[in-house]
């Protein structure tokens, strides 16, 4: 197991010894200050507890105030290129700032952004996506690159770009090593866990859409919170956000380290089985946030469900023997002979 040193983002403590906070992104336009906002409670109320905008001008910059006063959880200022769009989302009042070491510029640009930083308490994700690093832009057939040959390249730009942090003593930071591979998002992580004590976000970029993403995203960042690697996750989708956090969730509470709503234990079904669609109607009725772990027949028949929906059992249905209000399983059984 790898352990880590303490980052605090909001009312946060990232690190070795905290829960693994789920992260978002919004996909709405950030200068649509009413728009963003009314995104954000709704990935609030699905449980999301830090949120990342895009911040690709100056008016989107300017406008991190007004989202501020709207939402509650830590807001994330994503900068690309200007460095100047980090400074104008800090003065603000964002939580943290995600800079990209192969696109932001120069050293003296990473300077003014950590100094901002300190004076305000405000955290920095160095964020390092294989598809950017530096190295390309000096090499050719990218491509033909091995997975620990990326690995390596990745994890040499964000120590540098992280040692130039250490050297201005700023050490409220977090980096991030992505890819849409899994074996180079895996290889990266691994490899700057051994070399350093700084938190990892952990997620792969541009995993695709909700079947196909969720299967890579459960696979490649299971593997590395099994290993204790990861302090905030993010599973990218094309899809709602809320399918996000949901998603996030889903893994986290696989692995044991989070809880998040029912934890339904059902069979597949058969021929044999006459109440599919109806567990499916209850399952879909649950609460989707409180923890809970259920079999299958305990969902057909616990108080709980009878009060989310106690209707749910028409008369010829419990002429039939299907019954919510029996402490026993539910079926369409069949009496014994005798």
């Amino acid at each position: 197991m790898y352990k880590t040193r303490e980052v605090k983002v909001g009312p946060y403590t990232l690190g070795t010894g905290h829960p693994v906070r789920v992260q978002s992104m919004c996909n709405t336009d950030t200068r649509d200050a009413a728009a963003t906002a009314a995104q954000i409670n709704l990935l609030e109320n699905a449980g999301c507890e830090i949120n990342r905008v895009a911040v690709p001008d100056m008016q989107a910059a300017q406008t991190i105030g007004a989202i501020k006063k709207q939402i509650h959880s830590p807001l994330v200022a994503d900068i690309h290129f200007d460095y100047k769009l980090a400074l104008e989302a800090i003065k603000q009042g964002v939580d943290k700032v995600r800079i990209n070491p192969g696109n932001i510029g120069a050293v003296e640009n990473t300077k003014e952004v950590v100094k901002a930083a300190k004076d305000h308490g405000v955290a920095i994700r160095i964020g390092v996506n294989a598809g950017s690093v530096k190295y390309l832009k000096s090499v050719q057939g990218r491509m033909e690159l091995s997975d620990e040959k990326w690995a390596e390249v990745m994890v040499n730009e964000a120590l540098e770009q992280a040692n130039i942090l250490e050297q201005l003593n700023f050490k409220n930071v977090v980096v991030s090593l992505k890819s849409d591979n899994f074996k180079r998002t895996v290889l990266a992580n691994e490899l700057f866990a051994k070399q350093s004590d700084i938190p990892l976000h952990i997620g792969l970029t541009e995993a695709g859409s909700f079947l196909s993403g969720t299967v890579k995203s459960a696979v490649a960042l299971g593997t590395l919170l099994q290993k204790g690697i990861g302090a905030t996750i993010r599973v990218s989708l094309t899809e709602d956000p809320r399918m996000q956090v949901r998603t996030a969730y889903e893994i986290l509470k696989a692995l044991g380290l989070r809880e998040y709503g029912p934890n339904l234990i059902s069979c597949p079904t058969c021929g044999r089985t006459h109440w599919k669609k109806k567990f499916i109607t209850i399952k879909n009725s649950l609460p989707k946030r409180p923890a809970l772990k259920l079999p299958s027949w305990a969902v057909l028949s616990m108080a709980r469900v009878k009060r989310a929906m106690p209707t749910l059992a028409s008369p010829a249905e419990k002429a039939k023997g299907f019954t919510l209000n029996t402490g026993r399983p539910c079926s369409n059984s069949r009496k014994k002979n005798g």
